[in-house]
């Protein structure tokens, strides 16, 4: 059977930004797309860190980068500031360390094993422009920069709500997508167990080729309807619940280019600054930590302000589907899985998976069970590395001052993945030959930025003289490139009213 219509079932940023990637693909090959949206259950809303191949994306869907960061009450993010993941006794005021977006060791010549030899610079500073840019509160680009382009790699902290608005005019009025407001009473399926047509409460039943299942932690039709087990994560990954605040700022308040992670003994705290208001989320193990104690934590770090604001908890279910296409059914975003927010991965993985959908969309239903194979072996294979990469955070801390931290510890909890990487980084630094897939969602450079921040002990190399000099070399020109950077780029808020009265150059 030819497939002709497809169903995606959820708006949100998750849902939305499917639809564009399908409608995109599939503009041209007499295949509708229909997104059914409950008018009733709002979006989890909280999602408003993104990572660098977000600009790629919404390039290919042709939006404005200069309508997006007017609508989108946007900022510009390089890096995540890890603050308070080591022990404060022995680190003191030098515990933080940047992630940035920028790679390490611009130059060509990795100064990784030059820096193992005993410098004094933080990891980031030393092989990194990015590190001063960041610590000066300055934007990645000037307002001469064309859309898209950068003089420092970045990504966006942006209000998400407004977000999946943006994505559904766009795919409405470029792609033709079609919107329907209801709610999903139910399924019925085929003799073959795949899904044959919805019951919605607006209308009569509605029947499709294709379903994309985007109705979040509720998964309406993987779980409920397809009964895909849960892959549960919770025994390596700890973070379970998290309490939410929008906090207003003032007009011309600083606003960090990177999103703030604070530690806390039983987990941490992202703080995200958008050009009107801050989103502040502080997640934690209910396992290690009451509510009531979570509460006052956060209370605290608002510096006793928490009742003059709204704020809610969220609890979450940390794992992933057993499988994430099934039949003729495939889910995205949070009715795929979900794994806490550290280093922004649920954008990301939505916006990886429905690209990788769209990029091998079945043309007939016969197609679906090899394609399925495919895709869920990929998409398999990149949660378990997100999962590796997320646990690194905490496995490396030296921190003792809570069960929290010395759980994280235990090897146990560590996925074996992680602990081949580890053993074999105590003896080299990483090279991206260690990460062997074209699947992986995080490359050396990420992995060098962490394993380093988090001052993790490799055996320093030895090193030729001629390898000596060409390192000096280089790390001198890094520093110099700083200084520069700093004297000459603008301050984040000053270019964001720049582009806000002027624009930005379209490419």
């Amino acid at each position: 059977m030819n497939i002709q219509s497809v169903a995606i079932i959820g708006g949100g940023t998750a849902g939305w930004l499917a639809a564009n990637h399908l409608g995109k693909a599939l503009l041209n090959k007499n295949v509708s797309i229909t997104l059914i949206e409950s008018p009733d259950i709002p979006t989890i809303g909280v999602g408003e860190g993104t990572v660098p191949s977000i600009r790629k994306t919404l390039q290919s869907f042709g939006i404005s980068e200069t309508e997006f960061i007017k609508r989108c009450d946007v900022t510009f993010k390089q890096s995540i500031k890890f603050q308070n993941w080591l022990d404060k006794n022995y680190h003191g005021n030098n515990n933080f360390y940047h992630h940035l977006f920028d790679p390490p060791s611009p130059m060509g010549d990795d100064l990784s094993d030059f820096w193992l030899q005993g410098s004094t610079k933080a990891y980031a500073d030393f092989v990194s422009s990015q590190h001063a840019v960041c610590e000066a509160n300055l934007a990645p680009k000037l307002i001469t920069t064309p859309e898209y382009q950068a003089v420092q790699g970045y990504a966006y902290h942006l209000n998400a709500a407004k977000f999946a608005l943006l994505l559904a005019d766009n795919a409405k009025q470029k792609f033709a997508v079609k919107h329907i407001k209801a709610n999903v009473l139910g399924t019925r399926l085929h003799q073959d167990g795949s899904i044959d047509e919805l019951v919605l409460d607006s209308c009569d039943e509605q029947k499709f080729d294709f379903y994309i299942d985007c109705s979040g932690f509720e998964s309406i039709l993987l779980a409920k309807a397809l009964k895909v087990p849960f892959v549960d994560k919770s025994q390596q990954l700890f973070i379970n619940k998290a309490i939410v605040v929008q906090v207003p700022t003032e007009p011309e308040a600083i606003i960090p280019p990177y999103t703030k992670a604070t530690a806390h003994q039983a987990g941490w705290i992202w703080d995200i600054a958008l050009s009107n208001r801050r989103g502040i989320g502080l997640v934690y193990s209910n396992a290690h930590l009451e509510d009531e104690q979570a509460e006052q934590k956060l209370n605290r770090y608002l510096n006793g302000r928490l009742d003059q604001y709204t704020y809610r908890t969220i609890p979450m279910q940390v794992g992933y589907r057993q499988q994430f296409w099934a039949k003729n059914c495939v889910g995205l975003g949070l009715a795929q899985g979900f794994l806490e927010p550290i280093e922004a991965t649920s954008i990301m993985l939505t916006d990886f998976s429905a690209g990788y959908l769209a990029s091998r969309f079945p043309t007939d239903s016969h197609q679906c069970e090899s394609l399925s194979v495919r895709f869920n072996h990929t998409m398999i294979y990149a949660w378990e590395r997100v999962v590796e990469f997320a646990k690194m955070h905490y496995c490396l801390s030296d921190r003792t001052d809570s069960d929290f931290w010395m759980d994280n510890k235990d090897t146990n909890t560590i996925p074996q993945g992680l602990q081949q990487k580890l053993a074999l980084w105590q003896q080299y630094s990483p090279l991206s030959e260690d990460l062997f897939s074209k699947f992986e969602v995080f490359n050396v450079e990420n992995y060098l930025y962490v394993l380093y921040g988090m001052k993790y002990i490799t055996k320093a190399p030895q090193l030729t003289p001629k390898s000596v000099q060409v390192a000096q070399r280089h790390a001198a020109q890094i520093a110099l490139r700083g200084q520069k950077l700093t004297e000459s780029l603008p301050g984040h808020r000053e270019l964001l009213q720049k582009i806000h009265q002027y624009g930005l150059q379209k490419i």
